[in-house]
């Protein structure tokens, strides 16, 4: 997938990192942002973000990936940045069982603070690590399939997956809001011109392009 100028795009996603402590969501982060790599990474404290553009289909799109701290001390803050947020990777550490079972509770917290149209992908991260995996990979997948995710093991350690992960949740995100503004032009009740596309959700903030500056925009 080819990178783009950060300063150029057509629409702007916003798309969050959930998970416990430690399952590597900011590893995940550097390494699909800027193909890093920290062994040495520590708890973050707060909310920090990254962006990186991608090409889909004709289009750049430029993605605004936030990263919060997974501990229940910073749930207050994890609370409020779903504002927005078009699409999900939830991350789990294959190793470790408590990280898949709080799955269902992220899970319950993203559906009560963002649009039901939100993309999200289950992520089984430390793919590298198989010796040690506890959690298995089809009852991962069988979890997703019933709540309608999508879903991938990853390595940010050895970036197996890490790209197919964020590019195919931006590309579902794409094609959702491509099909929805498809719809709206093609009902006579709503002008076609001059007007932002109402996404829906509980903040009315999914995309932005680059003539529209919204709350996620950078």
């Amino acid at each position: 997938m080819a990178y783009a100028r950060d300063d150029e795009y057509d629409y702007l996603f916003k798309v969050v990192l959930i998970g416990d402590s430690g399952v590597g969501k900011t590893n995940l982060l550097s390494r699909f942002s800027k193909n890093e790599f920290n062994l040495e990474c520590k708890s973050t404290i707060g909310v920090e973000f990254a962006t990186r553009s991608i090409k889909v289909d004709d289009k750049i799109i430029k993605a605004q990936i936030w990263d919060t701290a997974g501990q229940e001390r910073y749930r207050a803050i994890t609370s409020a940045y779903y504002r927005g947020a078009v699409g999900a990777l939830i991350v789990y550490d294959i190793t470790r069982h408590v990280t898949f079972e709080n799955v269902e509770r992220w899970l319950k917290e993203l559906r009560d603070h963002t649009d039901h149209n939100i993309v999200i992908m289950l992520v089984g991260n430390k793919a590298d690590l198989r010796h040690l995996q506890v959690i298995q990979t089809e009852d991962a997948k069988m979890f997703a399939e019933k709540e309608n995710n999508f879903f991938m093991e990853t390595s940010a350690l050895e970036s197996i997956n890490v790209e197919n992960a964020f590019t195919e949740v931006l590309t579902r995100i794409y094609h959702v809001m491509s099909k929805r503004a498809l719809d709206v032009s093609n009902d006579p009740t709503v002008p076609s011109k001059g007007k932002t596309i109402d996404a829906g959700g509980k903040d009315d903030v999914p995309i932005v392009n680059k003539n529209n500056v919204g709350c996620c925009s950078s």
